[in-house]
């Protein structure tokens, strides 16, 4: 009776051991694909718009500014850890002060960038943005109007996912301007 104990005790031991190392394995294992989803509180940009109020104050809505939201995914190839390849979709939104009024300017934002992991939690990156459907809304109080989206390069730096960013892009109006 000791010597079943022993057995099975030393083959629960082995098994154990075997299932713990089996584990180990696949949790090291990454999916070279990742889910991504941001958002980012933007500022700059050239003058769309500029809103009147009626106490005499203005504001400007500027082609750069707003709060967007994005999804997208991330491929990191085995063989070139550092070096990632980024694509998302996104919707952009910025509003005025008006209380009256719903005045906006959307887009929808389209970023391929390369990625190089300069450190462990380091990120430089580089690529392309293209902005398209860019529509002013002034909600009945003006002219509803719609632009061309384009193409421009996007430089990004990231720290542990917070990043800053900079694009340089041009929109177009209806008369090309």
């Amino acid at each position: 009776m000791k010597t079943l104990k022993k057995l099975t005790s030393v083959l629960f031991i082995v098994f154990a051991s075997h299932n713990f190392s089996f584990a180990q394995e696949v949790e090291k294992k990454q999916s070279p694909v990742r889910l991504l989803i941001g958002g980012a509180m933007e500022f700059g940009g050239d003058e769309v718009a500029k809103v009147y109020f009626t106490n005499g104050n203005t504001q400007s809505v500027k082609a750069g500014q707003g709060v967007s939201l994005a999804v997208g995914g991330q491929l990191q190839f085995p063989k070139l850890e550092k070096f990632l390849l980024r694509a998302t979709v996104g919707y952009k939104y910025v509003t005025t002060m008006a209380n009256n009024a719903n005045i906006r300017l959307t887009r929808v934002p389209i970023h391929l960038t390369a990625n190089w992991m300069a450190a462990k939690k380091l990120r430089l990156s580089v690529g392309l943005a293209n902005h398209q459907n860019i529509q002013f809304k002034s909600d009945g109080l003006g002219q509803d109007f719609k632009l061309t989206g384009s193409t421009g390069p996007i430089f990004e730096v990231a720290f542990h996912g917070v990043g800053l960013t900079y694009t340089a892009m041009t929109y177009k109006d209806q008369a090309n301007l």
